[in-house]
Formats: structure tokens, sequence, C-alpha cells
């Protein structure tokens, strides 16, 4: 008999406890032998069937809703606290837009042309752009975190890993959910959520949340908060289950993001303006949003996605499975970036992101005793534009403006395949393989103007100095990517397992390349690849009490996408007075590690869990003018050491169950872009959390007091570095008041929260 399938847990909270911990921990199967206790199957679809997680050959990790309730996350960067080989950060200090690396592969810039390392995929459709994938955890059964390439079971290749976001079924009783939280900063968030059936074969369901918080910070210039939050979301669901073999699912749901512009922090007084550092890291004197340089948009600053899906699943047979999924998202951002975080209008920029995708996915699912096989069709076609002004308002009178627009379309097919075959009763081997063809084109136009903003974006008095880029130029990439894996089991409770896959991502056009200058631009940048071994273990020991998963990786990391912004002296008087973007495939790169994760259950009382990861990611090749600058460059948001320990004590309270609980993660040094600067750049540093839970013993009523960064550290997530290169050592600088600007993760912070389930 397995640890699984033992007697059930008596204690609520106990099992709470253990089942939240299998999930945070991939496949926990641990028991009391005092009290036989267990845990139920942790049942997940990374290989796209329902499956016990520790029987997944893969690192591979996992949380519950209950889970994610019962530590007090807020959104999906938090995953990364306990997660190994993982970054997830805001980009720029938003609420929406999500920067997201694993095992050193991700996209640091959201500009339109360049699709993301790690792909994030909502109930299996896969987001094709960051803008609106920062997305706060409501309506989650669990969350997947699948780590290296990911592309013989899914829609999209995925280079670096992926995430998987899976909202709750619909339930065939009536039930619903209300959670109310106070907290710091006057932190209001409530989520309230009804699912009800219609008739045997008819559900419906919806869920409304609104997340709202004052700044961190102040902006002086213009009275309002900064790193505040103002979200709204709602999302409506329907099933159908005429019979057990058809099931159809369809939903939609839609964010709004109001929340105010945040600018960095300046380490460096205005060169010009002469304006102070300020003490606190969260304040800013930034006017973009009531210059003149924002007027286009208004001085605007918001983000509204929204998206449909309609999912089939139709068994055919007792073995064979038909699934379609069906999908269609857009988003529309207007933000205001202000560079140099002052008053002045030195180095401002309106933007306006606006991005539409249609995907349809195929598959067919052969599941017997010895054989699991999925064949499977994806389709994209998306299509990802920007339009922003970067206005130097000081450097003459009256300002430069260097506009760019740019639309970038893509249109991708692929056809997949993944088989599993069970040789022994101990013994698998999985074959997949993959090939995609994506075409991009591209309509570019860039241009310099005299005046303060372009004519796109609402000054029709700008006067036209110079086009420096107008094309249109199309490419076609397409690829064939294997994927070998075979696991072994030594014993019921141990499994061991090696493998290979290959990871790649199709090249693209940069909009802000200048093709009037470097002709070259119109052929676009080269795809990119990777070739990952891993080999692992996946062991239950010390009698099912304790849980031990590694892995162990080696990555050979080909052409990597890297973006970047440099400034351009166009009269050549020595001041900038325009940029331009450049992309670098950078040659080949080599990164390994391993990664540990498990839990322990020392009494019915008293549970533990960990993590580890140790990376060695290094640039073998980079070239610039003939020259191997490799020693000089780093890989971005790849800290080569995290950790992770959680302490988790329970004792029964008032009827229900009491959960104390804390714990401490630390990033190793954290490089933001690829070349180090210590203004920018973060070092190692700790965070403290915790818990006071309570579980009615009906499971009815969860009451939670949660605390966060309780040493209130300040950390870095994010950071613009165009400052001087005497004082801040930035490659290139734009703008008079040496613009470099830090932004800063959140400071301590308390949050109290009531749910009640019926």
């Amino acid at each position: 008999m397995s640890a699984m399938q033992r007697t059930h847990v008596r204690h609520p909270l106990v099992a709470a406890i253990a089942a939240s911990s299998a999930l945070a921990f991939p496949g926990l199967a641990a028991v009391a032998q005092e009290r036989s206790l267990t845990v139920e199957e942790v049942v997940v679809t990374a290989r796209r069937r329902e499956e016990s997680l520790q029987d997944v050959p893969i690192a591979v990790t996992a949380l519950t809703g209950q889970e994610l309730a019962l530590r007090g996350f807020s959104d999906i960067s938090e995953l990364a606290q306990s997660v190994p080989s993982v970054t997830l950060e805001p980009t720029r200090a938003t609420n929406t837009t999500l920067t997201a690396f694993i095992r050193g592969v991700g996209q640091q810039d959201p500009l339109a042309g360049f699709e993301q390392g790690v792909a994030l995929y909502l109930d299996d459709v896969y987001l094709a752009r960051p803008q609106g994938a920062m997305l706060d955890l409501y309506d989650v059964e669990r969350v997947e975190v699948l780590r290296g390439p990911q592309g013989t079971l899914y829609g999209r290749n995925a280079v670096g890993g992926a995430i998987k976001y899976v909202t709750r079924r619909l339930s065939d009783e009536f039930e619903g959910r209300v959670r109310a939280s106070y907290g710091a900063y006057d932190q209001m968030d409530f989520v309230g959520t009804v699912s009800v059936p219609v008739s045997d074969s008819f559900r419906l369901g919806g869920t409304v949340a609104s997340f709202q918080r004052d700044g961190f910070g102040d902006n002086f210039t213009t009275g309002e908060d900064q790193y505040n939050k103002d979200i709204l979301g709602y999302r409506l669901s329907a099933e159908f289950e005429p019979s057990e073999r058809l099931l159809m699912r369809l939903a939609y749901d839609k964010t709004e993001d109001d929340s105010n512009p945040v600018a960095g922090w300046r380490p460096f007084p205005g060169a010009a303006s002469g304006a102070p550092v300020l003490g606190d890291v969260f304040d800013t004197t930034a006017g973009a949003a009531v210059l003149p340089t924002t007027a286009g948009i208004n001085g605007n600053n918001s983000v509204e996605n929204e998206g449909w899906m309609v999912s089939v699943d139709w068994q055919l047979s007792d073995t064979l499975t038909l699934r379609s999924i069906t999908a269609d998202r857009e988003d529309y951002t207007e933000s205001v970036i202000d560079f140099d975080g002052l008053a002045v209008p030195d180095f401002d920029a309106p933007v306006v992101y606006d991005n539409e995708q249609f995907s349809q996915e195929f598959q067919l699912l052969w599941n017997t005793d010895r054989v699991n096989a999925v064949l499977g069709y994806y389709y994209l076609d998306a299509e990802a534009s920007n339009d922003f002004d970067v206005v130097l308002g000081q450097l003459v009178p009256g300002g430069i403006t260097a506009y760019t627009g740019g639309v970038v379309e893509t249109e991708a097919w692929s056809v997949f395949a993944d088989v599993t075959y069970e040789l022994t009763e101990r013994l698998s081997i999985a074959v997949g393989v993959r090939y995609t063809e994506d075409e991009r084109r591209a309509d570019i136009f860039r241009g310099n103007y005299l005046g303060t903003g372009s004519p796109f974006l609402g000054n029709d008095s700008a006067i036209l100095l110079a086009a420096t880029s107008d094309y249109e130029a199309d490419q076609t990439y397409d690829d064939t990517s294997p994927r070998l894996n075979i696991s072994y089991r030594l014993t019921e409770d141990a499994t061991v397992y090696a493998g290979y896959s290959k990871g790649w991502k199709a090249g693209s056009f940069d909009p802000r390349g200048a093709n009037l200058l470097s002709p070259e631009v119109e052929q676009g940048f080269d795809a990119e690849e990777l070739h990952s071994w891993e080999a692992g273990l996946k062991a239950t020991w010390w009698g099912g009490r304790a849980l031990t998963n590694i892995a162990l990786f080696y990555s050979e990391y080909q052409d990597m996408q890297i973006p970047g912004s440099i400034g351009v002296d166009g009269d050549g008087d020595g001041v900038n007075d325009s940029f331009v973007g450049t992309v670098t495939n950078a040659g080949e790169s080599e990164i390994s590690g391993i990664e540990v994760e498990g839990s322990f259950l020392f009494t019915e009382n008293f549970s533990a869990q960990y993590a580890l990861s140790l990376l060695d990611a290094e640039i073998k090749e980079w070239i610039v003018a003939g020259q191997n600058v490799a020693d000089q460059r780093a890989i971005q948001n790849t800290p080569e050491e995290m950790a992770f320990l959680a302490l988790n004590y329970d004792v029964p309270l008032a009827g229900g169950d009491l959960r104390l609980s804390g714990n401490w993660s630390y990033k190793g040094d954290i490089t933001q872009f690829e070349i180090a600067n210590e203004f920018i750049d973060q070092e190692a540093y700790s965070l403290f959390n915790a818990s006071i839970t309570w579980l009615s013993a009906d499971d009815a009523w969860l009451v939670g007091l949660h605390g966060k960064n309780l040493a209130d550290e300040e950390y870095r997530t994010a950071g613009y570095c165009f400052g001087f290169a005497a004082t801040s050592g930035c490659p290139s600088a734009l703008g008079l008041e040496d613009n470099t600007t830090v932004f800063f993760g959140p400071p301590r912070t308390w949050t109290a929260t009531v749910e009640y389930r019926f």
C-alpha cells in the first residue's frame, strides 16, 4: 500500500498543512507513523494529463489556492521566494506587468517585438505579452511552475520554463466564498465568488475582486501616492457537462489597473536642476504625469486586459480524448514613464501598448495502462504594437522628442507529440518532438522632432527633424525541438530520472532600431535556442515523514536575445539628443545548477519546508566590434544562490485549528542588466514573513494575520541606468540630470483577512 492510500487525516489543519506542503514542494506524501497521517494525492496536469505530482519526472513545483491563502500571497511574484531558480518581479514596480526569469532565461523588456522566455498560461491559454500578466491570486485552484524547456507538451515553445495559473472548477452544488482584507497603508481587498448549478449538467460561476492600497511613498510634485494599488477585476464562467464523456468550459475575465505611475528613486542629485536626493526610497518628485511631455495620453496611467476562452474535452473512448482550447485576449496600456524622476521635463516617456491575440489548440490524448501520448496542433495570431515618445525637454528650448511607433504581427503554428511508454513496472521512457513555424511582420517608424511630444501623441506643432526608421519587413523562422526522458522507480517511494530537451524562441524585429542609420535592423534579430540536460531524484523517506526532491541541470544557451537602449549624439556636440534600440544575439552561455526542495513532518503538529538552488550562469561569448567581451557581461536577474525555509506549528483552538508559521527566503546578488552596476543591482538579501491563521472545524471560516518583510529590508527590483558614466557608471547617458533611477520591493506590511465559505 502506498503512502497516498493510507488512513485519512482527521486533524483538519494538519491535513491542510501537509497538503499545502505537498503542493508547495512537489509530490509530498508524508505521514506521521504515530497517527497514520496521510495527505490527499497531489494531482497536476504538468504533462497534459492528471497524475500525481511525485510521478512527474521533471522539475515542477505547485501550490494550491489553499496554501496561497494560508501564506497570505497577494500576487504571482511571491512564488519566487520559495521556488528554486525563479525570479519574478513587477516591471518598473507596476502592478500588472511581469518580468519573469527561470534558470537564467527570461525577457527584461516588455516592448512589442519581444516574446517572453518564460511562458505564462491562464487555464492552458498562453499569454503572449507581459502586460496584464502580473496576476493577483484569486479564484485559483493551483499554480504550477515548470522549470526547463517546455515545448513537446505545450502549445507555445518555452525556453526557460512555464507558469500555469489554473482556476477553480465550478461546483455541482451551490457554494461561494467571501474574503475581505485590511492592512498596512490602508490596504482594502475584497474577493467574492459564487458557483450556481443551474441543472445537473449546467453550472454558472462568477468572481469579483478589488485590490486597493495607498502608496508606500509620496509624489511631492503631483501630490499623489507612490507605489499604490487600484485594481478591479472580475471573471465569469460556465460549464456544460451533458455526459461523463463531454465537458465544455467557457470563461471571460477582465481586469482594470488604475494605479498611479511609479517613478524610481534617484541615488544622485539632479545635475542641472540641483534637486536633492530624497531620504525615503519610496518617495519621488517626478512630474511627468502633469507635464506637457505626457499630454498626448493626458498623463494617464492605466492597464486594461480581457479575454475569453472556450475549452472542450470529449472522451471518444476509454483511452482516447479530444481536447480543444480556443481563446482570444487583448490588452491596452497607457503609461507614464518618468526616467529622470524629477519635476523638470528632462527625460519623460508617454507610452501606449496595444496587444491582441487569438489562439487555437487541439490535442489528442491517448492513455492506457502502459502508454500515455499527446498529439497536438497549435495556432497563434497575435499583434503587438507600441507608440511612445522619448522627450528630452531640457536639451534645447522647446525640447527634442524621439518618437517610436511599431507594430509586430506574429502568425505561428506548430505540431507536437509526446509519448511516455512504461517498458516495465519500474522503467519508463518519454520521447517528444515539436515543429514550429513563426512568421513575423513589422511596420516601424521612428522620427526625431523639435518640440515637447510628437504629432503621433498629440503635439501637432512638432517639427520633424529627421526620420531614423521607416520600413516594413517580414521574416519566417522554423525549428524542430526534441525531448527525451527516462525515469526509473528505485523503490515504491523513490524515482530517478534523466533527460534532454531543447527550447527555442523565434527571432523578431526591434521597433526601436534605426534602419536609416543601420540597414541591418531590417533583417531582424535571430532566434535563440537552449539545450538542457537534467537529472533528478524524487524520494519520500523517514517512514513517509520526509520528502526530498533534487534536480541537477546543465544548459547551453545560444544566440540569447538581449534588448537594450543607447543614447545617440545626432549633431556631434557631445550630448546625446536621441536614442536607438539595440538587440544582441549573445553568442553562447552556459548555465548549470542544483535545485533541492522538500518537507519534514516532525510531529503531527510541527512541520517544515525548504528549498535551495545553486546556479552557475556564465556568458562564454559576446562579440562587440570583433572582440569577445563575455567577461564584462552577466546574465540578467539570475541570483547564484536562493534558499527558503518555512516552519509551521498547529494547535486546536476554539473548536478549530490555529496555525503559526514563519518563513525565511534568501536571494543572492542580482544583476539587473547585462552590465553590472552597483547603483541599480541588488546585493544578497533576506526576507522574513510570518502568518497566524485559524480554520474552523467545518472549513467555513478562515481568519488570518500576515506580516511580510518583517525586517523592513530595502531591496531593488528594477532600475534604469541613463546617468553619467563618471558618477553612475552607466554605459550611455540621456538627459542632463544624471538619470539613474531604482525601484524597490514592498516595505514591511501586515494584512488581516477574514474568509467565509458557504
